[in-house]
Order: structure tokens, then C-alpha cells, then sequence
């Protein structure tokens, strides 16, 4: 159901009509608030799709922005920068895996076919392995190792590689799908499409060692479950398990397109000039805002406040129709006696807005970092009014 229009919005749109429409038009953000057009106050349990990380209006983002786009808004990658270097030895150190080269590109997606196409190319191998239930983009390699997207969306008339699915709850799956004709092993840690469902430890140890006995890569999608999402630097810190590629984005630029490719050292010998490339990944504006975005989760605890308000939501939230919760950190999911999309549209009644997932008893959400006991409150006291 979309939104009605006031008189201050156009009638006619040009925006092509792919996205469904949530009810609300927010004219006005401010730390978790939304301000819509017809005056409502909404809190913020969508964070843009796990995207604003800092709420909105952190002023130290801003700063950073501004700052930056006042001494150089641009520049060719082909030209050193000393931004984009500081922004990679950021990354490097908040993360502390020992992944220590960064590529910078624009999109999770971007990342994802880029960490998938050097796998590829540096085993000369045919073979890309998947877990069920995953996803890791809409582009030709990302969307291929989507499940269940050639199904419902893909558009390509064939895949660019062989893929193999395995299970996301059994360890001994990796022994028998991954094997010498597999380039690479792509896995998010939290799967967050669907309905923050945490991939077991063992199974994630189960991956890194079958990848190591038989040469394939090991590509952690932390896209939308990385920089801080977990209550940790990264998924891969939380379960203690280190990929080769670690792809990340979304809370990495807390609402300005940026994403990265941690490597392996392993991985980063075997580079060569022109191996990968972009037009606009590592640009200065970019990168500014990835230093300033990890200093402000450092400096301000947020690592410790993601930890302490997921503790209050299990503790608080499990009342009305929310008979479990999952996930990890501010990724999580409340499992519902009824449909998803009802809870949903009964929180936002009440002023919250939280997201849906694949599974259709799972309302997720995805707050920023900066969310307080208070909002936490208040989402328990709205979930106690609906009928479970």
C-alpha cells in the first residue's frame, strides 16, 4: 500500500516502478527518528536496510564529509591519495584478521563479483559453492550465488560458472560439496535476507578447513552483518573463523555507497596490475567517510552499545506475537506466532518501522548502533499491545 500524496508531492513520477513502497515519506531524519511529510515521528528499526549504522545527522560524519569535499572531491585511483590510504589501514586495523589489503568499490554487490571473479581467476577453477538460503547481490556473479534467484529474478540466460548449494545447518555438507574443481566457498556468518539466521560455528569450521585441504577461497559476505552490525568488528571475529575475501559494505559508509575486499595475504601475492579496477571505489569522499565512520563506532563504544541493547531486546522483546529471537548483535530476527508483514504493519501503526525477510515469520531489524535503552522500551511496549 503506498502513501498518499500531499499537495507538496509530484503527482507524475519517472522513477521506474521496481520497488514496492512502504507507507511513510520521510522529508526529515534525526539520530533514530524519521519525520514524515503528513507529521508522524517514526522510530527506526530499518536503519535503511542496515545501511544508517550512526543514526542520522551524526555531526562527525558530516564534518568528515564536508571537509573532504571542500580539499579534493575527486580523483582517479590511478592518482595516490593519502585518504584512501589512511581509510585502508582504518579498515585493516578495526578488523584485525590479518586481512591486510583493501580494494574499494561502491556496492555489496560490486564487491561480492569482484571477491568472486578473482577466486575464479586464481584457481583456474569452474566451481562456486553457496549456502542455502543465501544472498549476496543482483549482479551476474553475486545474483548466481543468490539462492533462489534464477527462480524468481535472475534474467540471464545462463549462470557464468557451475554453483552447488549446500546446507546451512550441517558440517558435514562441507566435506561432501566442496572439493577440487571449487574456486570459492561464499557465506554470509548472519544471513540477513534470511531473517538473520546465524550459520552455526561448526559449519563455518567446517567450510575453512574443507577450503584449505582442497584449495578453494573462502569469501565471507559481511556486507550487511559487518562493521560493527554483530556487536563485533566483523562476523569473522565473532565466530572466530577467517575467510581469504571478506567483503563488507552498507554500515561501512553509514549512508554514503561505499564497500570493500579485505584479502588474504595469500590472496594479494598473486595480484596483478589491472586484476581488478573501478571508476569511482576509493574515491576521497568515500573514503573520508569510511575513517570517520570507524572512529566514531570506536570512540563512542557503539561496539559495546550494539552488544548491550541486543541483550535488552532479548530480554524485553519477547511478548505479543514474538515467540523467539534470532541473530546476532542489531541484526536480529523476532520470530511471530502470525505472518511477518501483519506485525509489521501493526508496528508501524504505532510508530515503529522494522523490516520483513524471506521467511515469512520473521520480522527483522536493523537499528542503528546508536539506539538506546528507551527505543528499546518502546518497541517491547508496542510488540505487548499486539494479540499474539
Amino acid at each position: 500500500m503506498a502513501a498518499s500524496l500531499s499537495p507538496a508531492t509530484p503527482i507524475t513520477s519517472h522513477l521506474a516502478r521496481v520497488f514496492s513502497q512502504y507507507p511513510l515519506e520521510v522529508v526529515h531524519a534525526e539520530g533514530v527518528w524519521l519525520h514524515t511529510r503528513d507529521g508522524r515521528k517514526i522510530l527506526d528499526y530499518y536503519g535503511g536496510h542496515a545501511v544508517a549504522a550512526l543514526g542520522y545527522g551524526h555531526p562527525r560524519w558530516i564534518a568528515a564529509l564536508e571537509q573532504q569535499a571542500r580539499e579534493v572531491l575527486f580523483q582517479t585511483n590511478a592518482i595516490p591519495m593519502a585518504v584512501r590510504e589512511r581509510a585502508a589501514s582504518r579498515l585493516v586495523a578495526f578488523a584485525g584478521l590479518g586481512l591486510d589489503d583493501v580494494f574499494f568499490v561502491n556496492s555489496g554487490a560490486e564487491a561480492n563479483e569482484n571477491a568472486l571473479r578473482l577466486a575464479f581467476r586464481q584457481t583456474g577453477r569452474r566451481t562456486a559453492v553457496a549456502l542455502e538460503q543465501g544472498w549476496h547481490g543482483r549482479t551476474a556473479a553475486a545474483g548466481a550465488v543468490t539462492h533462489g534467484a534464477r527462480e524468481k529474478w535472475y534474467g540471464f540466460p545462463q549462470a557464468p560458472f557451475d554453483v552447488r548449494w549446500i546446507s546451512r545447518t550441517d558440517p558435514d555438507a562441507a566435506a561432501a560439496g566442496i572439493d577440487d574443481d571449487t574456486a570459492c566457498v561464499i557465506v554470509e556468518p548472519v544471513q540477513g535476507l534470511a531473517g538473520a539466521f546465524e550459520v552455526p560455528v561448526a559449519v563455518l569450521e567446517a567450510i575453512r578447513r574443507r577450503c584449505t585441504e582442497v584449495g578453494a577461497l573462502l569469501i565471507f559476505d559481511e556486507v550487511q552483518c559487518g562493521v560493527g552490525r554483530t556487536g563485533w568488528a566483523f562476523g569473522a571475529n565473532r565466530v572466530g573463523v577467517t575467510p581469504d575475501i571478506l567483503t563488507t559494505a552498507k554500515a561501512l559508509g553509514a549512508g554514503f555507497p561505499v564497500s570493500a575486499m579485505l584479502l588474504s595475504k595469500a590472496v594479494s601475492a598473486r595480484l596483478k596490475l589491472e586484476d581488478m579496477g573501478t571508476t569511482f571505489g576509493g574515491g576521497p569522499l568515500a573514503c573520508a567517510v569510511v575513517e570517520a565512520v570507524i572512529d566514531i563506532i570506536e570512540s563512542e563504544d557503539l561496539l559495546g552499545n550494539v552488544r548491550r541493547m541486543s541483550a535488552l531486546i532479548h530480554e524485553q522483546c519477547i511478548v505479543g506475537p514474538v515467540t523467539g529471537i534470532q541473530g546476532a548483535g542489531l541484526l536480529l530476527g523476532l520470530r511471530t506466532s502470525r505472518p511477518a508483514k501483519q506485525v509489521q504493519q501493526e508496528l508501524m501503526a504505532r510508530g515503529i518501522f522494522a523490516g520483513t525477510a524471506a521467511d515469512p515469520n520473521i520480522v527483522r531489524l536493523l537499528p542503528p548502533f546508536t539506539l538506546q535503552a528507551e527505543h528499546v522500551a518502546a518497541l517491547a511496549a508496542a510488540l505487548q499491545e499486539l494479540p499474539a
